[in-house]
Formats: structure tokens, sequence, C-alpha cells
């Protein structure tokens, strides 16, 4: 067989420098007889962990003053909840609620959870076009007194990224940015808060993180877990409980590679350089399909079908024996998904565009 690809949309490949490092350091962190996943997470070697990860990102993002990195539990998922527990209150009156815009699937799995807590409004979106396009900002009916605006920066499941960050003036822009963080330059000062799990671009799963503005925190709604509270958490430096120890030293190790590899920038041109070749291999005829619209087509989650279906199959077992596995997409959009993180070389680009091309002139 080929060297094996991993197109998972997560939990996602990772750098093999990284899992080198990590195994070589599993059984004895930095010669103090223990691995990381023993160490107490009150003591002073995990805290300087956890201290250098933190670090790391802050310089890879150039975090503005006045902003904090929490590291928390429970995935995007938790903070589909989280967030409007946390900020609903911040609405000019108390039944404000949000304003989401809706880009896809996981947008709208953030708008049928934070209807369980706050009012929410529809801002945008872009479900009569079947989610192949980001609404354009002079159609958003964003209100003045909404608590935050909620947007899902890439979707993973139909392949839609937003391009820019875009403008919601005095009303807090919150994102999640599960699939695409850190894979481009990111103006923090854009965002009032920003989440990601870290099971695409960061590391292993079992690890959030949360960036906020510092001011929006402690308007947590009576209910909210001590433990998902944004102000308690930053209060106690992300150690309110025990944090996911094992997938913060991941995670530092992986902002230590992103700089080595050049920094958000490189990855930008990386993830540009990956996509265009698999977006030219689906356009090159009628033998594949993606109908996202070129300016909003994701660079890290590539969707696309078969113009004939009953080849889904044979495509899905011959690119395994070439090597290049869990290409199929999402069960709600079906056909194939080729996702192309910070950690996809683009040797792996390259191998599934030639298999595209091959296989197209084989059963065309």
């Amino acid at each position: 067989m080929s060297r094996l690809f991993n197109f998972a949309a997560g939990p996602a490949m990772m750098p093999e420098p990284v899992l080198a490092r990590a195994r070589d350091e599993l059984l004895d962190w930095n010669g103090h007889g223990l691995s990381v996943m023993e160490m107490p997470f009150t003591g002073s070697v995990f805290k300087e962990i956890t201290a250098t990860a933190v670090s790391r990102l802050s310089a890879l993002l150039d975090l503005p003053p006045g902003y904090r990195i929490l590291l928390m539990h429970g995935g995007a998922m938790a903070q589909l909840a989280l967030v409007p527990l946390n900020l609903a209150a911040l609405g000019a009156t108390p039944d404000a609620g949000a304003d989401y815009v809706e880009t896809g699937y996981w947008s709208g799995r953030a708008i049928t959870e934070a209807r369980r807590y706050c009012r929410v409004e529809i801002a945008a979106s872009g479900e009569s076009s079947g989610f192949t396009h980001i609404p354009a900002e002079t159609e958003w009916r964003l209100r003045p007194e909404a608590a935050y605006c909620h947007i899902t920066t890439n979707e993973t499941a139909n392949g839609v990224q937003f391009p820019a960050t875009p403008e919601t003036g005095d009303v807090p822009l919150v994102a999640d940015m599960t699939s695409d963080f850190l894979t481009r330059p990111l103006d923090v000062s854009g965002y009032g808060l920003l989440y990601a799990s870290a099971q695409k671009n960061v590391g292993p799963s079992g690890l959030t993180i949360v960036i906020l503005r510092e001011e929006l925190g402690g308007h947590a709604h009576p209910l909210t877990p001590s433990v998902f509270d944004y102000s308690i958490q930053m209060e106690k430096d992300s150690r309110y409980n025990t944090p996911s120890t094992f997938s913060i030293y991941l995670a530092g190790l992986v902002f230590q590679w992103i700089e080595d590899q050049g920094g958000l920038a490189a990855m930008e041109r990386a993830s540009e350089a990956k996509s265009r070749k698999l977006y030219a291999a689906i356009d090159d005829g009628d033998f594949y399909r993606c109908p996202v619209t070129p300016e909003a087509r994701s660079r890290v989650n590539v969707c696309f079908t078969l113009a004939d279906p009953a080849l889904d199959d044979a495509f899905d077992t011959e690119a395994a024996g070439h090597g290049l596995i869990n290409l199929r997409g999402h069960p709600v959009f079906g056909g194939f998904r080729a996702s192309l993180y910070n950690a996809m070389p683009e040797e792996g680009a390259d191998a599934l565009a030639g298999f595209m091309a091959d296989f197209a002139r084989r059963h065309g």
C-alpha cells in the first residue's frame, strides 16, 4: 500500500513530529520520571506545561490585551449551550437574546441548542440555496440590542467557509472556529469570543479552547454549572476542575510545530495550495461536483459528489487501496469530504488529486 493519508474530519491526523515526541516523552517527561498523564494538575510542573502552551498560542495569534485563553472540557458541542448561558444576559433588554447566522449543519445545531436557553433570531440564512454560500453581510438583519451575534466560520459538513471576519458593530461577534482555527492569520480583536475543540488542528479530542474578551465574563446565568462559568475559569486559570492534561500538553507541542513551520501565514499558504489542487480536480469536467459557490468554498473541508452515485462505493474502496482513507462525507450531506487540516501534507492533496483524475479517466 502507498503511504497512508487520513482525510478524517475529526479526530484528524496530527503532525508526525508531534506524535513522535509524545511517544518519546510518554513515560518520562523532561526527566521528571513520570508521564504528563500522571502529573497533578495543581503542581508546578504541569502549571509550567500549561503556561508554555498558552504562551505559544498567544504568540501565534498575537493575542491583544484584554483577552483570555481558557482550556475547557466538553468540546464545541458544550459551547453551543455555554455561550448563551454565559452571554445572553449581555442583551440590552432581558429578553433580547442573540442573533445567529445559519450557514449549514453546525450553525443549525448551535441555533437549536441556544434556543433552549434564550431567544434566538436568525440574522441571515443560506438554507434557501441548500447552504452553498455565505449570505452577503448587506442582507444580515442584525439587532443592536442583541447580546451577541454567532457564526460558524467553517462548516465541516457542507464545506462552506467565511472568507473574512464579518462586522457586527457594537454587538460582540461569537464564532465557532473548530475546523479552521489556526489555519490562517486571525485578528482576535474582531471577536468577543471564539471557541474551537481541539480534534481538527490542535490535538486530540477532549480539549476545547475558548478565547474571550475579559469584560464579557461575569454575566453567567445563575443556573450555569460553576465549571462552565467563564468568569470562574478565568479566575482559576482553567484549573477550577481537573483539565484535559494530556490534551493540553499535546496542544502545546502542536503550537510549537506550527511556529516551526512558519506560523499561521505558512499554514494559510499550505491550506490554499492543498485545497486549490482538489478543487481543480473537481472542476476539471463533469465527473465530480461541488455545489458550493467558489467564493465560499472551504479550504479545510473539500466536499464533493460523483455525478454517478453508483460509483461511490468503488471510489471509496479504490481510494482506500491507495492509502487515501476516511473520505466519506457527513451522513446528512453524503458524497465525499477531504479534510485538509494543518497536519495533512501537500503530498496528501497531490495523491488524492491524482487518484481522482485517474478514477475519472477509468470510469467516466
